[in-house]
């Protein structure tokens, strides 16, 4: 997520030409939209990090789901 927000924020900088951006190449800010297209679709299933953000979820969602439980037991 971080290199998405860099991107954004070297193409708003550029394109409004602010200070030393404005005479960075486009073709930098085309490269690391390359590198993050290839980082989201590729690196991140080979190393299944896709996969690890998803089981977290699963299992924040399980364990508040049993907390709420038992603090309904409790409350009887």
């Amino acid at each position: 997520m971080p290199v998405i927000l860099l991107i954004a924020a070297l193409v708003g900088l550029r394109y409004f030409e602010v200070w030393r951006f404005a005479a960075l190449s486009w073709w930098w800010i085309i490269g690391l939209m390359f590198v993050a297209f290839l980082w989201f679709e590729f690196v991140e299933k080979i190393f299944g990090l896709d996969k690890k953000k998803a089981h977290n979820v699963d299992e924040q969602r399980r364990k508040d789901r049993i907390k709420e439980a038992f603090d309904k037991a409790n409350k009887r």
